[in-house]
């Protein structure tokens, strides 16, 4: 039975939610969040974390399950869905153009693999990313890990600004 709360629907509650990391963006933006489904007097939200160990993830569960109960759902219960692995080609193209209207560069295209698990490289990326500021890809990889272990830091040489990247996963 669907369930409509002040015309509402979960699933329309659950897509105005931000992620903690990322404030410009909902988790659907995102991609994190999966599907929304009403069950009798149940909501059951599906999410999927960015990658293993997201420390996100619990802020995330609370924050859909506190919109969820706020908007009038009598229960709400948040699934962690692992397969398929997400991926920033996830990402909406509105979540991208609200990453870079936030000086934060999104990524391209995640890596392609052939199944199994994913290669750990430790070299540095060879992926040219366009500042978000002044637009050129003359950039340059300041540090690896930022402010999140999802992004990198990065400096533009033409403008000489300081900006964020998030990795291609």
């Amino acid at each position: 039975m669907s369930t409509m709360i002040g015309k509402r629907t979960a699933r329309a509650v659950a897509e105005t939610v931000t992620d903690p990391e990322l404030p410009m963006l909902t988790l659907a933006d995102l991609g994190v969040l999966r599907e929304v489904r009403e069950q009798d007097d149940l909501v059951i939200v599906s999410i999927t974390p960015t990658y293993s160990g997201c420390p996100a993830m619990d802020t995330m569960r609370d924050d859909l399950e506190h919109a969820l109960l706020d908007a009038g759902y009598a229960k709400v219960e948040v699934r962690t869905v692992l397969r398929p692995a997400w991926s920033t080609d996830w990402i909406t193209d509105r979540g991208r153009r609200r990453l870079a209207e936030a000086g934060i560069a999104p990524p391209g295209a995640a890596p392609r693999h052939s199944g199994g698990p994913v290669p750990l490289t430790l070299n540095a990326p060879v992926a040219r990313v366009a500042c978000p500021q002044c637009g050129s890809v003359d950039t340059e990889e300041v540090s690896r890990f930022s402010g999140t272990a999802c992004k990198a830091l990065r400096r533009c040489r033409s403008c000489a600004e300081p900006f964020e990247h998030v990795k291609e996963i």
